[in-house]
């Protein structure tokens, strides 16, 4: 069950990212991150009156508003990095986030076997390889690195706080309804202050109703890989949950291929192989 849950986390992650990116050519990136997470706040507070999710309150919510304020810092810093380049850098080293889980699982005394450490090492390597490293060229500004490692301990520190949001499926919807109103809260401001400094918060044409879909879309597959991580990680090691979750980046390059004709590198596909590889391992062991 751990395997399902974490592949489809990857799944919806690497769509949602292959979605956002699509949005943001067009639409500023923070506009675009508060209007698809208020898109799924309104669908998730439908769920929880619905279901009777409000009435599973308790402390453990508070790692839901925490991952709630840590999330759009991580999107924008990350956002910036890719703004500044080169992706063939910032994409693998974002792969980072995974430590911040891993190290979650085994401090709190999970010890993978010999398979599972193997299939951690070789997934690992092929997320990173599936990002296109970018090993040559100009060199990269100590400020793009720094954002990008900022933004990778803070997807790696979502990963681990929304595992520990809720231990009951009700309660999982209104800790993720929670996390959402604070993305759209702390998103909000930022936009706003962007706005202030002489930023945009719409494109040329207007508010893009076109595009609607495609942000509800991108907010509510972003929610769907929050929830399906949570059960994966309450279902079996963290160290597995995590790192199969990361092969996201290998669904967005290979969405990216499927719907944009975009060629992969050699470096890609082998990358996407051994991702494959390592999943395998991680599943049998």
């Amino acid at each position: 069950m751990t395997a399902l849950f974490a592949l489809a986390t990857s799944l919806l992650w690497g769509l949602a990212d292959f979605g956002g990116g699509l949005l943001t050519r067009r639409t500023p990136a923070l506009t675009v991150v508060v209007v698809s997470q208020t898109i799924a706040a309104v669908v998730l507070g439908v769920v929880v009156v619905a279901t009777g999710g409000w009435t599973e309150t308790g402390p453990r919510l508070w790692f839901a508003v925490a991952a709630g304020v840590v999330g759009p810092v991580a999107l924008l810093c990350f956002y910036k990095a890719l703004a500044q380049g080169p992706m063939g850098v910032v994409s693998p080293l974002a792969t980072l986030s995974v430590a911040v889980p891993v190290g979650v699982g085994l401090f709190l005394g999970e010890r993978p076997g010999v398979v599972q450490v193997a299939g951690i090492a070789v997934a690992v390597a092929g997320v990173v390889l599936a990002g296109g490293p970018q090993l040559r060229g100009a060199p990269v500004q100590r400020r793009t690195i720094l954002l990008t490692l900022v933004a990778a301990l803070g997807f790696g520190t979502v990963f681990a706080l929304i595992a520990q949001a809720s231990t009951t499926v009700t309660g999982l919807f209104l800790a993720l309804f929670v996390q959402r109103v604070t993305n759209v809260a702390v998103g909000g401001a930022a936009l706003y202050v962007s706005v202030r400094r002489g930023g945009e918060a719409l494109p040329a044409g207007g508010f893009p109703w076109a595009s609607l879909p495609a942000l509800g879309f991108v907010g509510l597959a972003d929610v769907a890989a929050n929830g399906t991580y949570s059960v994966a990680a309450q279902h079996g090691p963290v160290t597995v949950a995590a790192v199969l979750a990361s092969l996201y980046p290998v669904v967005t390059a290979l969405a990216a291929r499927g719907f944009l004709s975009e060629r992969l590198r050699a470096v890609q596909a082998a990358g996407a192989g051994l991702a494959l590889v390592g999943t395998l391992l991680l599943a049998t062991g």
